[in-house]
């Protein structure tokens, strides 16, 4: 059951998430509670999956360079393959679809060549192709929702 904390963590910081060096301060400050408060409310809300992370949007391709990859996989071996990507930190997320490419996923490297070392690396370990799909038009979509507050 969410808190009118969590909700207002969920609602009100989106966008435009304090850059200071106490951030969490800066919130508890703005909502009245205390900075533990708020981060026990965010450990939280992550434990219960109602956030995965908390950290910048970067646009693709403006610090670094990325490229989204696709993977044919059996499905016998598609968790064993996934869990192998997700040990590699150019990787952000990885996630099934229902396509003879069943495994996708997001390289992130700091330039081309480290790139292709990460995408050479995880073909090798797990024995499969990996078909790259770069970015050539980016479009953003704000994925921000607005919470009913007063509904419990």
């Amino acid at each position: 059951m969410l808190t009118p904390l969590h909700k207002r963590l969920l609602n009100d910081f989106q966008h435009d998430f304090p850059l200071t060096e106490r951030p969490y301060q800066a919130i508890a400050d703005e909502l009245g509670v205390a900075e533990d408060d708020v981060i026990s409310a965010l450990n939280d809300l992550n434990d219960n999956h109602f956030i995965s992370r908390i950290g910048p949007v970067i646009p693709p391709n403006h610090i670094g360079i990325s490229t989204l990859a696709a993977m044919a996989v059996p499905e016998e071996r598609l968790q064993e393959v996934a869990d192998k990507i997700s040990a590699y930190a150019e990787v952000n997320h990885n996630y099934e679809r229902e396509h003879r490419f069943n495994l996708w996923f997001v390289v992130i490297a700091s330039d081309a060549a480290h790139l292709q070392d990460v995408i050479d690396a995880i073909e090798h370990e797990t024995t499969y192709k990996i078909m790259q799909l770069p970015l050539l038009d980016d479009f953003f979509i704000d994925l921000g929702f607005k919470l009913d507050l007063n509904n419990d």
